[in-house]
């Protein structure tokens, strides 16, 4: 076989097609006449018009792509209203006290949650994840911290007097993250968001009732 793709010049996967002219001796073999009924011309046609086939490759079968699911959220979209919870996560109060702004699907409406409470009360994380971000350089969020849960949600926790995580620390769920305060705002709150890929989506959709 070797050979026979050497006189050939085949390479691997070492493919021949139907109607395909092979050489199965060397030159100085064809010389003393011993050419074999392979390399011969087919019956009727000169030895310039037998030429070797080149096969032409199938193209693969190319899956079309899904859809996307109904309901599916973004930004400015009133499906927002109808995402489905991720079961894999299990969501808990941020922290303690009664909820003074409600979510808002308008342009510039709330984006989350605020939640009144007392300068230096414990924020904890809603879920168990990674830190994102840890910092101010967000105007109007003041000392802002977001978690990814996973490739879908992430939350984020707004105004606090003292962040208690870096950047890219794991964190469980309920542990103790930040000091509540008033950092970009008017008065002591926790500004709470849950985002959907991307799209910020009602937290009390996620959240236990209490």
């Amino acid at each position: 076989m070797a050979d026979l793709a050497t006189l050939n010049g085949l390479k691997p996967p070492y493919r021949i097609y139907v109607g395909q002219s092979l050489t199965l001796r060397s030159g100085a073999d064809e010389s003393h006449g011993n050419t074999s009924p392979a390399s011969r011309p087919a019956p009727g046609k000169t030895p310039e018009q037998v030429t070797r086939v080149t096969a032409t490759p199938t193209p693969a079968k190319v899956s079309k792509p899904l859809a996307p699911a109904k309901g599916k959220a973004y930004a400015g979209s009133g499906v927002q209203k109808n995402t489905s919870v991720n079961a894999t996560i299990v969501w808990r109060w941020p922290t303690a006290g009664p909820v003074i702004s409600g979510f808002s699907l308008a342009e510039t409406g709330n984006k989350g949650i605020d939640i009144r409470g007392s300068r230096g009360q414990a924020v904890k994380a809603a879920a168990a994840g990674k830190v994102v971000y840890a910092g101010n350089a967000l105007r109007g969020y003041g000392n802002l911290i977001i978690i990814k849960h996973n490739d879908d949600y992430l939350s984020a926790y707004a105004h606090n007097e003292v962040l208690r995580v870096k950047e890219q620390q794991s964190v469980s769920s309920g542990q103790h993250i930040a000091d509540m305060g008033s950092s970009d705002t008017t008065d002591v709150r926790l500004h709470f968001e849950i985002r959907y890929q991307g799209s910020s989506v009602n937290p009390m959709k996620y959240l236990p009732k209490r």
